[in-house]
Formats: structure tokens, C-alpha cells, sequence
């Protein structure tokens, strides 16, 4: 069996707020991907249709603005029966390639107006295998997503390999990250906002734990994305140009960085990855295997909140 597989990280930023023409920007490239030979591409955190970033802006004292934004971000977000799945699915399908994709979701399943932190993964052929809801979203972001819960902390067996996910600084839960390992996990999509030295050592630590390949993909975002009808565009200090630079990359299971970062672009990152460097880094050690020890440690997760 061929263990050497190509994977993706989309380094791109979203259609700021509009969620067809993100939609459609998606699928470009996602079939772009495909067409090089990628056989799993990971988007970003959030990428349909925006990263909220006002909410580190804006007091939360000025509610009318933020009730402004917040109908804006739920109006673009997606839910389970509005399409997005099936354009997705399909374009995924066309282009023979696995994909992971962050975004803004409905709560479709009560009141359709909260919103999660979401993953969605499809597979080569264009089935829908799972949404990942973010756990806990981080300070600021509570003002706009609510928590997940623990039945998709889970991997996905794909054609190339298990792939699961954790989003931004769910990747710092000692946990979760446990619970990924546990499953089996040989390529963990990391989507993020987070672009900081800091994170980068982290997955390079968690690629090293885990024994496993990190794609760690995060939005680089310019100020003159956000289009001027957006008054907390003006909040940002004179002369900032980029809000994020992305700094996404693919790491091995030693923790070597395989390509990237990239910084203060778009592109579309690429690496060939031998499944096989997962074993060799186990040999030495497996934290679910032989280094486990089942025997003094009690680890379970609760997959539905009672």
C-alpha cells in the first residue's frame, strides 16, 4: 500500500462576510488543489465566512454594534440543510480530495441562531463524515460561539489515512489532544487564528507527542479585506496592513517543520508525507501505546452532554 500521501494547507482568507462568494472561492480551491495532486487540503478556522475579529475590538458595552455584526455573521454562517454542505461535497468529490473546512455554524438542530466554531470534513468521494464543534472558544470569542461537546473528538479514516481535528487553542487541552491520539489520528488538521511563535512550537511539541502530521492552517487577513462599511475596521492602529499573516504550515510526526510558515499571503502550501515516519516516530515513543500505561492512568471521554 502507498504511504506517501500529498496534503494541503489553503493559507487563504474568506469573502469578508459574504458566505457565496467565500462558498465559490472554496471550491476554486479545493479543485486547484486536486488538480496539483493534493489529496487533503485544510482551510482555516472560520473561513465561512470571517473570523469575528471585532470582538477584540469593540467594548461589550456597545451592544448595538455588536448585535449589527453578530446578524451579519449569522446571516453568513452555514447550517446542515442550506446547500453549503452539498456544494462542498460535490466539488470535493469532483476533485478527488479530502477536506477539512472551518466555519461559522447554525445551530439548526434548536433555535438556528446561536452559532458554533465548526469543521467540516468530507471525503474524496464526497461524503459528509462529521462536524467538529469547537469546545471552548477562547476569552472574547465566548461573545460569539457557543461550546461544542465531546462526541467528535473522533478521527475519520480517509484514503489518506485518519484524519481529525482540533481548532486553534483546543490544540493547547492536554485532553483533547488525548482523546485524538486514542483515536487513531495519523494527520491532525489544526485551523487557527492563532499565528504567534508560541503556536508554532506548540504543534511542533503536539506533532512530537502525538507522533503524527500536524497541518496547522491559519487566515491571513488584510485590512483592506474588510470592506469600509465596517466601522470597527477603524479601531485598528494608523497604518496596520495585515490583521493576520497566517504564518500556516505542515510539520512531521518528529516535529520538523515539512513547508512554511508562510507569512503575509495567500498561497496554498504543499507536502508529500510517508505514513510510515508515524511508526518510526512510535518506536521510541507512543503515548496511547506503549507508553500509556493503562495500568496507573484512567482516560474516557463523555461524548454527550448528560
Amino acid at each position: 500500500m502507498n504511504q506517501i500521501k500529498r496534503v494541503a494547507s489553503a493559507q487563504v482568507s474568506p469573502v469578508f462576510l459574504n458566505k457565496k462568494k467565500t462558498i465559490e472561492k472554496a471550491c476554486d480551491i479545493i479543485a486547484e488543489a486536486g488538480e496539483k495532486g493534493a489529496e487533503l487540503i485544510v482551510f482555516p478556522e472560520a473561513f465561512i465566512s470571517a473570523y469575528p475579529d471585532w470582538i477584540w475590538l469593540i467594548p461589550n458595552s456597545n451592544g448595538a454594534e455588536l448585535n449589527a455584526l453578530y446578524l451579519k455573521l449569522v446571516e453568513n454562517a452555514v447550517s446542515v440543510n442550506d446547500g453549503t454542505f452539498e456544494i462542498l461535497s460535490e466539488t470535493a468529490e469532483k476533485a478527488g480530495i479530502n477536506v477539512v473546512i472551518g466555519m461559522n455554524e447554525r445551530n439548526s438542530e434548536s433555535s438556528n441562531a446561536s452559532l458554533f466554531n465548526s469543521l467540516l470534513f468530507i471525503d474524496d468521494h464526497g461524503k459528509i463524515l462529521g462536524v467538529h464543534r469547537k469546545l471552548i472558544p477562547t476569552s472574547a470569542e465566548r461573545l460569539v460561539w457557543a461550546q461544542g461537546d465531546g462526541s467528535s473528538l473522533r478521527s475519520y479514516p480517509t484514503s489518506v489515512g485518519k484524519v481529525a481535528g482540533l481548532i486553534c487553542w483546543e490544540n493547547y487541552m492536554p485532553l483533547a489532544r488525548t482523546a485524538i491520539y486514542e483515536s487513531g489520528a495519523q494527520i491532525l488538521a489544526a485551523s487557527t487564528w492563532d499565528k504567534s511563535p508560541n503556536w508554532l512550537l506548540s504543534m511542533q511539541h503536539n506533532a512530537r507527542e502525538g507522533g503524527i502530521f500536524i497541518i496547522s492552517t491559519c487566515m491571513p487577513l488584510n485590512i483592506s479585506e474588510i470592506p469600509d462599511e465596517y466601522d470597527f475596521k477603524k479601531l485598528y492602529p494608523a497604518g496596520r496592513e495585515w490583521i493576520n499573516v497566517g504564518n500556516s504550515c505542515i510539520i512531521g510526526p518528529d516535529g520538523k517543520i515539512l513547508t512554511g510558515p508562510v507569512e503575509a499571503r495567500e498561497e496554498i502550501l504543499y507536502a508529500d508525507i510517508d505514513l510510515n515516519q508515524i511508526i518510526k516516530a512510535k518506536r521510541m515513543f507512543d503515548v496511547v501505546g506503549h507508553y500509556s500505561r493503562p495500568d496507573v492512568f484512567d482516560f474516557s471521554v463523555r461524548t454527550k452532554v448528560d
